[in-house]
């Protein structure tokens, strides 16, 4: 039986922009009081929280580095004083920055893996204290985790180990807690990506189109209310990891 929603507390990192955003909206419209987690772009979040308004939701913002060792466990805390509840977090504040071989710096590699890995793992803990049975946590992994992406191996690696947390925590949280991830592939592109590089992955996704952000935000709302699901990665991708 799927989970009602209305009412209920959710925490979304990095919810003032691309995906995060989608998946904020998407749970204010099914009638969720959505903690919208921002870094620095308080303008994109109170613009998230103008969006879930509009959608019929309630929507907050709430400002944390998630870079920061200890900022996930008070990000977490926060939004329970403030809300008096938590039952849903959706991990997808994420940094993707294009590292070829040869070029990577510890410094790189610590700043990827502290936002990336490590903060959903901590907010997961500090959650996972606070919510009551029946609750769920969602990760944002990426296709990243099941393919070999040359120019981006550390954030891939980061990614591969959202899977692998996504089951452990699965395990180690049940029967109070569901734990789930979406895998998105080409939803949104870097900025910096042309037509033409849009077209050849068009040209090579077996669904004959990119994705949305809706795509991956749909798939955060079916694993919010699917009670007899844990453990699982859905992956959004349009097709992308069967086409060989």
């Amino acid at each position: 039986m799927a989970v009602d929603l209305r009412g209920r507390a959710a925490l979304v990192t990095g919810a003032g922009h691309r995906v995060g955003r989608a998946i904020a909206v998407a749970l204010g419209a099914r009638g969720m009081r959505v903690a919208v987690h921002y870094r620095g772009a308080a303008g994109g979040a109170r613009e998230t929280v103008r969006l879930i308004e509009a959608a019929g939701g309630a929507g907050e913002p709430f400002a944390a580095d998630l870079a920061e060792p200890d900022a996930p466990a008070h990000l977490v805390d926060a939004v329970h004083a403030r809300f008096g509840a938590l039952d849903l977090l959706v991990n997808s504040a994420a940094v993707m920055e294009r590292t070829p071989i040869g070029t990577v710096t510890a410094a790189q590699w610590d700043a990827m893996f502290a936002v990336n890995l490590r903060a959903p793992f901590l907010a997961a803990q500090a959650a996972a204290a606070v919510m009551p049975a029946g609750s769920a946590i969602v990760n944002v992994a990426d296709l990243a985790a099941f393919e070999t992406w040359p120019a981006y191996v550390p954030h891939g690696i980061t990614k591969a180990g959202i899977v692998q947390m996504t089951r452990a925590l699965a395990r180690a949280l049940a029967p109070r807690i569901r734990v789930n991830a979406v895998a998105p592939g080409a939803v949104l592109l870097p900025d910096n990506w042309g037509a033409e590089a849009a077209a050849r992955l068009v040209s090579t996704t077996p669904l004959g189109r990119l994705g949305t952000a809706d795509d991956v935000a749909g798939a955060v709302v079916y694993l919010a209310s699917a009670d007899y699901v844990t453990g699982e990665t859905i992956i959004v991708d349009g097709g992308r990891h069967v086409r060989t």
